[in-house]
């Protein structure tokens, strides 16, 4: 089995790929992409930590952020999509300039 530094690190270098991820793409459904794994790597953590310790603590709250990234999933695809019907494309940067 491995130990729960493993998880650590498994779970910090997809939370490094996810804010990279976020922070140097410009389609809107790529930095979707990421932020729904940097909350996957948030749930290795805490699932790691509440095996440690030995608690379903932390498995309840995964189930919690789980319940959450759904329906950011869905509220972010949505945006997606009037944002491509309003502007023919996905790009972040156009939609900075979405001015009333």
């Amino acid at each position: 089995m491995p130990s729960t530094e493993a998880y650590l690190m498994l779970s910090a270098t997809l939370f490094a790929i996810g804010l990279v991820g976020v922070v140097v793409r410009r389609n809107m459904i790529t930095v979707l992409m990421c932020v729904e794994l940097m909350l996957n790597a948030v749930n290795i953590n805490l699932v790691a930590f509440s095996h440690r310790l030995a608690s379903l603590e932390g498995q309840i709250f995964a189930i919690f952020v789980i319940a959450i990234a759904a329906g950011e999933a869905a509220v972010g695809l949505a945006i997606i999509i009037q944002l491509y019907r309003a502007k023919s494309s996905i790009n972040v940067d156009e939609a900075r300039t979405l001015n009333g």
